[in-house]
């Protein structure tokens, strides 16, 4: 008897592509190191840096964690949260800085 696949089964990655999403992760962090350093964008560093932060989890636990290959539920939980969180923080952000400036 031949066994079938599941039907949602992916394929999971190989060393290389865990290079390329290291990669990727490093030029994320050099971005950020740089955007640290830009006066300009002195008065919106902390939401840009939450941005940055926050794709850099959501790699980190859809390919390192393997959330990308088990089911959406898994990765809605560990994604959704962050994002709501994260929006709620800049607006209070914006909201205080408004009041206090």
């Amino acid at each position: 008897m031949q066994e079938r696949a599941h039907p949602r089964q992916q394929r999971h990655p190989g060393p290389a592509e865990y290079v390329r999403i290291a990669v990727v992760l490093a030029v994320i962090t050099v971005v950020e190191v740089a955007i640290y350093y830009i006066e300009a964008l002195s008065g919106m560093l902390v939401p840009i840096l939450l941005v940055l932060s926050a794709l850099k989890f959501a790699l980190v636990a859809l390919w390192f964690m393997h959330l990308k290959f088990d089911s959406r539920l898994f990765s809605a939980i560990f994604t959704v949260p962050l994002a709501v969180a994260a929006a709620v923080f800049i607006a209070l952000l914006a909201l205080f800085q408004r009041l206090f400036t």
